[in-house]
């Protein structure tokens, strides 16, 4: 966890930054229930919201206007570069840039993954992408294609797979910023990559969902689905719970009037679809408002509400009803990352939770795995199972008698076996000596018999310790799922005031849960933060004065080196953490430092 004190000013604009990040922080507005019910007070009291949300939004629109003709100008001239491109190009490239909120989608069509746009923040200016890559998932190569005539430059928006006429990407919305992150254009457009052409379409028809970001977007049979989002300029912002759906039949929108309880007004929130792909289950999700002047307050959701299509035709209608599920739910956070896999279980990762003052804001950054069973309506851990050598599945085949092989692989992934659960801490220390703890609560599979097995273990792998390889805590991750495998790209999590956006990639298969594979390893190389020139020339200096750590003695243990150097590192994280912090705490950063040096001489 992130624990920073910071001004009251700084806070502001760290909490902007956080808005900024498309899938896990945006602004808020007020509930609007259109809950049927009895006349009277409680009707007006709708009646009363609905007109406030209206006003807010002509508000929100008028100053909008003024502030998005200023970016216009900067669009346009992007887009008088992309006019230049007459023909497709594609060429064999590295894996993309670090970004943020980009889309990650599964070709229809191939073992290829379809990665465009998204956004970089390195401290002092933002970055904005309308490139576009394919990733070979059997070759593990990437491929950057440049199609003429292809969408503005932007971040926050959605994109979809249609699996008609050679595989197709349908894009809507999204977000332009300026440089300096203080103006925010938001699309209302809708774009679609014909896959088998390699040529963009952009799809001009009117009565369709205003500009926005951080909404969702979901392909339900032959129809597209928008829910939420938010859009915002310099001095206002409101967040949206509407409905709209896009035939691609008739090539025509519509705004949905569901009956029955509907979601608070939010972005950021995850969607499935049911298995009948009669509806869509939403859940979770991120607002603010404004609680004090000039200070905004927000608010993580955690609940769940299914909105189902019944009758057809003409008799068709919508309703909302929320969901109460069960089993071991997630703990609240955005920026959570979510992707639908075999057998319609949703898989959540990751995420951030911020407990936010007036003059702090700590957060805390997760690397865990849910997994959400539609159908049955319940959330467990994902439990990862390890390589499992012969003998210990010889064992577990034996132990687990008549149920057979097939009931005990679905007992292990849905947690059955479970016995209780533990809280786990993580440290992650940069080389100044911030430190990130990460907590998080995990299943104890720990069992008699685990003595046991752990020696079987050290037998069959001649006592070597297998080390587990897992993505580092983040929030929004991009993923999804191709063959039963997941995918996962980048992110990002802070240390201290900073802010790290991740290039990495990694795989795990669904159906083994045993491991996660590295597929594109970070390059350090692209870690940039910009600080301000007093801060950089202070770095400089630093650097300048840098000294040598107590090298690590051939043959010595991390504990032995620990103890030896114990005293040099409790004062090297007693110059970075300030005199009032508690010797306890210094201690343990001091240690924690000195494990991470140990670990990279290694």
């Amino acid at each position: 966890m992130t624990q920073v004190a910071l001004g009251a000013k700084a806070a502001r604009l760290k909490n902007s930054r956080r808005k900024r990040l498309g899938s896990e922080a945006f602004l808020g507005f007020r509930r609007i229930n259109t809950n049927m019910g009895k006349k009277g007070k409680k009707e007006k009291k709708i009646k009363g919201a609905e007109k406030t949300a209206s006003k807010l939004e002509k508000k929100v629109s008028r100053r909008s206007k003024r502030d998005e003709e200023d970016l216009e100008a900067l669009i346009a001239e992007f887009q008088s570069l992309d006019a230049k491109k007459t023909h497709v190009v594609e060429t064999a490239c590295p894996a993309p840039s670090p970004r943020l909120n980009a889309s990650l989608t599964a070709h229809p069509e191939k073992d290829e993954l379809i990665l465009f746009g998204g956004e970089f923040f390195n401290g002092k200016k933002t970055y904005l992408y309308n490139d576009l890559f394919f990733y070979n998932i059997k070759k593990n190569t990437w491929v950057k294609s440049e199609i003429p005539n292809p969408p503005p430059r932007r971040c926050a928006h959605q994109a979809v797979v249609v699996p008609q006429a050679g595989g197709q990407l349908w894009l809507f919305g999204g977000e332009f910023a300026s440089p300096d992150g203080e103006q925010f254009y938001h699309y209302k457009d809708l774009w679609v990559l014909h896959l088998n052409s390699h040529r963009w379409e952009q799809i001009k028809v009117s009565g369709g969902p205003s500009g926005r970001s951080g909404h969702r977007m979901i392909l339900l049979k032959k129809q597209l689905l928008v829910f939420g989002g938010f859009h915002e300029t310099v001095r206002d912002y409101i967040y949206y719970n509407d409905v709209y759906t896009f035939n691609l039949d008739t090539f025509t929108w519509s705004r949905l009037s569901p009956l029955g309880s509907c979601p608070s007004p939010r972005s950021a929130c995850q969607v499935a679809p049911t298995p009948d792909g009669s509806g869509v289950i939403i859940y979770g999700g991120y607002y603010k408002n404004r609680a004090k002047k000039d200070l905004d307050k927000g608010m993580v959701h955690s609940d769940m509400f299914l909105l189902k299509r019944e009758g057809e035709d003409e008799q068709e209608r919508w309703v909302w009803s929320r969901l109460s599920s069960s089993g071991v739910k997630p703990p609240p956070r955005s920026g959570f990352s979510m992707a639908v896999g075999p057998g319609s279980r949703a898989i959540l990762f990751g995420g951030v939770y911020d407990e936010e003052e007036e003059e702090t804001l700590e957060g805390d950054f997760f690397n865990d795995l849910y997994l959400y069973d539609i159908g049955k309506n319940r959330w467990f851990p994902g439990q990862m199972k390890g390589t499992m050598t012969k003998r210990k599945r010889r064992r577990r085949e034996k132990e687990a008698g008549p149920v057979g092989k097939e009931d005990l692989s679905v007992a292990e992934s849905q947690g059955e076996a479970l016995q209780g659960f533990v809280e786990v801490v993580k440290e992650i220390v940069t080389e100044d000596g911030t430190v990130m703890m990460i907590k998080e609560v995990i299943p104890n599979t720990k069992t008699e018999g685990s003595e046991e097995e752990s020696e079987e273990e050290s037998e069959d792998e001649g006592g070597a310790a297998a080390t587990q390889v897992e993505p580092c805590p983040r929030s929004n991750a991009m993923a999804t799922v191709k063959h039963g495998k997941l995918f996962l790209y980048g992110g990002m999590f802070e240390v201290g005031d900073k802010q790290f956006t991740l290039s990495d990639m990694y795989g795990l298969d669904l159906h083994k849960m045993d491991q996660w594979e590295v597929l594109v390893e970070m390059d350090p190389k692209t870690q940039e933060w910009l600080e301000s020139e007093d801060e950089d020339s202070e770095d400089e200096s630093d650097s300048e004065e840098e000294e040598e750590h107590p090298a690590v003695q051939a043959g010595e243990l991390l504990v032995e080196y620990q103890s030896r150097t114990e005293q040099y590192w409790a004062v090297l994280a007693r110059a970075n953490m300030g005199p009032d912090t508690k010797d306890k705490k210094v201690h343990k950063v001091g240690q924690a430092m000195a494990k991470v040096f140990f670990e990279d001489q290694e």
